[in-house]
């Protein structure tokens, strides 16, 4: 296993696959996401602005996993938007935007690598704060696994936060309906 910062051509390269990774993994709770790569590929765009980074963790030449992050003021508005009551300028708040890994390579360290190297490139831009957003759903929804484990515990060891109230929304298609609809997605932060 090797986890690396692409940059320039090679994170071109690359956006093809982190679609799909996205697509896969987002399927899966808590997302149940209904991505198409047509969607993912404008999306992903965003990632070849200056304040981006793609960190991606390959075993041999297969990209099994990425993070990506950027500037806050950089993201989408849906996610900009509940900052607008907080004191910290979005300028100073990077943004870990996806961590996504394929189910068989979890629990090896892999999501700290992720966020290590994020951070890192957060710091090297200046930024005082990182954050992130988990998408909320019922305890009771009918597709949660019975075997289901929150990741915040990981997250809080990370020493990240709950924002409380600071709350994005975002619209996607879930598995099975016929149109997007909102999503609750709580932010965490952490001072850098």
């Amino acid at each position: 296993m090797k986890v690396e910062v692409l940059t320039g051509a090679r994170l071109e390269g690359a956006l093809d696959d982190v679609a799909r990774l996205r697509i896969a993994v987002f399927r899966d709770w808590p997302y149940l996401y209904e991505g198409t790569l047509e969607y993912e590929r404008g999306y992903l765009a965003d990632y070849l602005s200056e304040t981006a980074v793609v960190v991606a963790a390959f075993d041999g030449p297969l990209i099994v996993g990425v993070a990506t992050g950027m500037g806050m003021e950089a993201h989408s508005d849906d996610f900009a938007a509940p900052f607008a009551g907080r004191p910290e300028a979005l300028e100073q708040v990077f943004y870990c935007a996806e961590s996504v890994l394929l189910p068989d390579y979890r629990g090896q360290g892999i999501g700290h690598a992720f966020f290590d190297a994020r951070e890192s490139h957060a710091r090297a831009l200046g930024r005082r704060y990182s954050a992130f957003c988990g998408v909320q759903r019922p305890a009771d929804h009918p597709a949660r696994p019975a075997d289901y484990r929150p990741l915040d515990g990981f997250w809080r060891k990370r020493g990240y936060a709950p924002l409380p109230g600071v709350v994005a929304t975002f619209h996607w298609t879930d598995i099975g309906a016929a149109e997007a609809t909102p999503h609750p997605l709580q932010f965490w932060m952490k001072s850098l």
